[in-house]
């Protein structure tokens, strides 16, 4: 049921979002209000030193990301949403089609490689995306390997859902936390197989 409930909850911020004009300030509008948050007030000192200080930031921010949907689980459980009532009433009766599973080429996966664009920045992995370019054509037929492997398995690789986090400043004040957005830089691989799913 609590599946459903998610479910439920995706159509309806996704219905929100795609209504609106401006899709990125309703997907924010749609965050805040989901984790509660509107201001924060957290002031941090000498900034430059204190990775810890943006790790436990950062990290309350999830905790409460999660609380907060346990809270607005326990809400809505009675569904006095139009929207969620309408889903869930059309849920069991809808048809879902069959997924059938075709093989990655190598000349997809190069394809793919190719529309990447070619920077200098990398992840957890410290390979770029312009070492990919230049050796696509060596590494092209052990991707579509590995990739369909994974697809066929549903195994996602436990070092691909690895990240590296940035904390990029979004507004003057260098030293009030709440000012900074965490940025995932992801494995370049893991860029390649999302483009494929």
């Amino acid at each position: 049921m609590t599946n459903v409930i998610k479910e439920a909850k995706g159509h309806t911020y996704n219905y929100q979002i795609n209504k609106s004009t401006n899709k990125i300030k309703m997907t924010w509008n749609i965050i805040k209000t989901i984790t509660n948050r509107h201001t924060r007030s957290t002031v941090m000192t000498n900034y430059h030193n204190s990775p810890e200080v943006f790790n436990n930031y950062f990290l309350k921010i999830s905790e409460n990301i999660i609380n907060n949907m346990r809270i607005n689980k326990q809400k809505h459980a009675t569904y006095n949403s139009p929207n969620y009532f309408y889903y869930l009433m059309n849920q069991p009766h809808r048809n879902f089609p069959n997924i059938n599973f075709k093989y990655i080429s190598t000349r997809e996966i190069v394809n793919i490689i190719k529309s990447l664009k070619a920077k200098g920045s990398y992840g957890y992995d410290e390979i770029t995306t312009k070492v990919i370019k230049l050796s696509a054509p060596f590494i092209s037929s052990p991707l579509s390997y590995i990739f369909n492997k994974s697809m066929l398995s549903g195994i996602f690789s436990t070092r691909l859902k690895y990240a590296t986090i940035k904390p990029i400043l979004k507004k003057e004040n260098k030293e009030n936390v709440a000012n900074y957005r965490p940025i995932s830089v992801l494995h370049s691989f893991s860029k390649i197989l999302e483009k494929i799913i």
